[in-house]
């Protein structure tokens, strides 16, 4: 596997072509996502060549969104398909990265801990200081793509996103669990006013 290579031509790749609408799944969460899933292999104490696998998969999951912003994980894992054999990634290693890619997809369905890593990376945020900053870059995303107009939708949304929402590792469930439920009560507020006002 020849890791540096491929980070550099996939990090290229989506600077190049991702669209400027694109305010949430943007290179930088790309980049965000690759340092979450680093500090989630150190501390699960994942050995160097699953962690290799697993930042590989972090650097082309959403790389789907070059095409399309509709099935990217799909996308992102022929984008894998197409490109990795090339730098020295066995069919079985493509495979990995596909199943840790296609357990990103909202609802997350990881089967293996791999995946599981791969997706407490993806929504870290959701227990992070920066929660209502990266939130309202998703909002302005999904209001570019007309999937969502008001905001009174998006609380609302984030509400129900929240309430179904679970970390798997021990280092999320301990590190962020906490701050992403009090999120949740704040959300819930907010969403309660609302109703009151249609009274």
């Amino acid at each position: 596997m020849n890791y540096h290579a491929v980070k550099a031509f996939i990090l290229d790749k989506l600077e190049r072509e991702l669209s400027d609408r694109l305010t949430y799944h943007g290179l930088h969460h790309t980049i965000d996502v690759l340092y979450t899933t680093e500090e989630l292999c150190y501390s699960e104490r994942i050995p160097p060549y699953e962690a290799m696998l697993l930042k590989t998969a972090a650097l082309f999951h959403d790389s789907g969104f070059t095409i399309s912003n509709k099935e990217h994980e799909t996308l992102g894992c022929q984008l894998a398909a197409q490109y990795l054999p090339a730098y020295d990634y066995t069919l079985a290693e493509v495979h990995k990265i596909c199943g840790m890619i296609m357990a990103t997809k909202i609802p997350q369905t990881p089967r293996n801990f791999l995946e599981q890593i791969l997706c407490d990376a993806d929504l870290d945020y959701l227990g992070r200081d920066d929660f209502y900053t990266i939130g309202a870059t998703l909002y302005e995303e999904l209001k570019a793509y007309n999937i969502l107009e008001t905001e009174e939708a998006w609380n609302r949304l984030q509400v129900n996103f929240l309430e179904k929402h679970t970390f798997f590792t021990r280092t999320n469930l301990r590190r962020r669990t906490p701050r992403k439920q009090r999120y949740l009560e704040e959300l819930k507020k907010i969403v309660a006013d609302y109703k009151k006002s249609e009274r």
